[in-house]
């Protein structure tokens, strides 16, 4: 029964109209799936413009910077400021240093602008820690203003019966040669962490020196306490050196802004740290080449120093990038009671070097 006011259509009409509103509707769909590709592959392309347009001005911009950085070390100028910062959260470095001050272990950190100066991270950073091989930055300060007043020679040789043995770290006592000129043992002491050449500057240098230049700099809470031992008895220093994070991110900051000293100084220490081969720390997370990385490529400019003894790890440095750079330190003192404790700390250097470089780039 047809339904009032509508009109009953042959068979054949169907399927016609059928197939005229069917290749309608199909039309309308091929052109605005036309204009479709069309506007994304026009955005497409606009945006791959820009992108290799960004890609290139950062890179310039990394390569002036860096450049910039060891320029400025080297003539003691002020390095040129860098873009205007944004705001980085760190919640990756807290997290883990939460989970590590949960776990017992006590915990410094500073991160610190670079260019100028405000505080990026803040944690205990007043905190007098023992810091291992980074007391050796001091000593290293102590011999590069000895040989730029002249009282050091550079070539002076340095034999290491001078010195007691120790195998505690580094590769001097691996090698044949008997002896060293004091530049040598100072590059050694700064990209091997040796501690038979850091004893040999120690003794060239004097600890009542370094002492006065660690007092003459302005650091209040960190000091050079010891030589490196094998085994530490109870008449000998309970640590090597004791620093806090404050004071070594501003140190750090100082060297590569050439106010440590002297511009020639500052340069000369600033120079030996650049080799420091040990990047498993903070800079792991940089995939920078461990034995090559003083003039990195992509613009990353990048020293630091460790300290490593039981239940201690510690770094300081500085890394700048095309968005901005920063001065950092970390201390962890930990109970060492298993492999596991050691991973977990550095974790949390790892951490700390991610959130860097999000903040360098």
């Amino acid at each position: 029964m047809n339904e009032p006011g509508r009109t009953r259509r042959s068979g054949a009409e169907e399927p016609e109209r059928a197939a005229t509103r069917s290749g309608g509707r199909s039309a309308r769909r091929g052109q605005a799936a036309g204009e479709a590709r069309a506007d994304a592959g026009a955005r497409a392309d606009a945006a791959t413009r820009a992108d290799a347009g960004g890609r290139a001005d950062a890179a310039t911009r990394a390569d002036t910077g860096g450049r910039a950085l060891r320029r400025g070390a080297a003539s003691g100028a002020v390095p040129p400021r860098r873009s205007a910062l944004r705001a980085r959260s760190f919640l990756g470095t807290l997290k883990a240093l939460d989970a590590l001050s949960a776990a017992g272990a006590q915990v410094s950190v500073r991160v610190a602008d670079i260019d100028s100066g405000e505080a990026v991270l803040v944690g205990d950073d007043h905190l007098t820690l023992p810091v291992a091989g980074l007391g050796v930055v001091p000593l290293l300060i102590e011999v590069a203003a000895q040989i730029e007043a002249g009282t050091l020679d550079p070539l002076q040789i340095i034999e290491r019966t001078a010195v007691d043995p120790v195998t505690v770290g580094g590769l001097w006592h691996q090698l044949k040669a008997p002896a060293l000129p004091v530049s040598d043992l100072a590059v050694l002491a700064a990209a091997a962490s040796d501690a038979t050449a850091a004893n040999a500057l120690l003794a060239r240098v004097g600890l009542d020196a370094v002492r006065a230049r660690v007092e003459q700099i302005g650091l209040v809470k960190t000091a050079l306490l010891d030589g490196f031992r094998d085994t530490r008895g109870p008449d000998d220093a309970p640590h090597v050196a004791l620093a806090s994070t404050g004071e070594l991110a501003a140190l750090f900051a100082a060297l590569v802004n050439a106010h440590v000293v002297s511009p020639a100084v500052s340069a000369q220490v600033s120079e030996w740290l650049s080799l420091n081969q040990d990047l498993a720390l903070v800079g792991a997370s940089t995939a920078l080449d461990p034995f090559a990385h003083d003039d990195d490529r992509h613009g990353l400019l990048f020293v630091n120093k460790t300290g490593r003894a039981d239940g201690i790890r510690a770094e300081a440095g500085v890394i700048a990038g095309p968005r901005a750079g920063a001065a950092y330190a970390l201390i962890v003192c930990f109970d060492d009671l298993s492999v596991a404790h050691r991973v977990r700390a550095h974790e949390a250097f790892r951490a700390l070097g991610l959130d860097l470089m999000e903040y360098a780039y």
